[in-house]
């Protein structure tokens, strides 16, 4: 019975350490990747009165923009977003590409690339661990500049 049941508590050990890349591995990958074509690109800012801005939690605001599948005639700008599993599992590692458009141009105002590794740790009941390249990619931020006139 002891013999079992130090199986069942090494087994998971085992198993993580020896399948696919570790999350060190993966992370230097998620660095790299990142200095190749990772980051945030604006092409055009827009400054918007006040009044287009959202208070969200923390005093901090924001500009509402929907998803392309979802844009109304009346929506000034719109986004797409796209997302690629390079490698599925645990670890897994992602590519996340999300552009900014002015919908009366179809112009495209700004975009970001960013990886991720997820996951890679002992099996149990904690959130998985994860790098993320770049750490802050507020693209939105960036385009949309909040100014009091008019």
């Amino acid at each position: 019975m002891k013999t079992f049941l130090i199986v069942l508590l090494i087994l998971p050990l085992l198993t993580s350490c020896a399948s696919g890349p570790s999350k060190g591995q993966l992370d230097d990958e998620v660095k790299r990747l990142c200095a190749i074509d990772g980051g945030i690109k604006v092409y055009e800012t827009v400054r918007l009165p006040a009044k287009n801005f959202e208070t969200k939690g923390w005093g901090s605001s924001e500009i509402s923009i929907p998803n392309k599948k979802y844009v109304k005639p009346t929506s000034k700008y719109y986004y797409e977003s796209s997302t690629i599993h390079l490698i599925k599992g645990s670890p897994s590692l992602s590519k996340y590409h999300y552009k900014i458009y002015r919908q009366s141009d179809n112009k495209l105002l700004g975009e970001t690339i960013s990886y991720a590794r997820i996951g890679g740790d002992m099996p149990g009941p904690w959130h998985h661990s994860s790098f993320m390249c770049p750490e802050n990619s507020d693209l939105a931020r960036r385009i949309f500049i909040k100014h009091d006139g008019e």
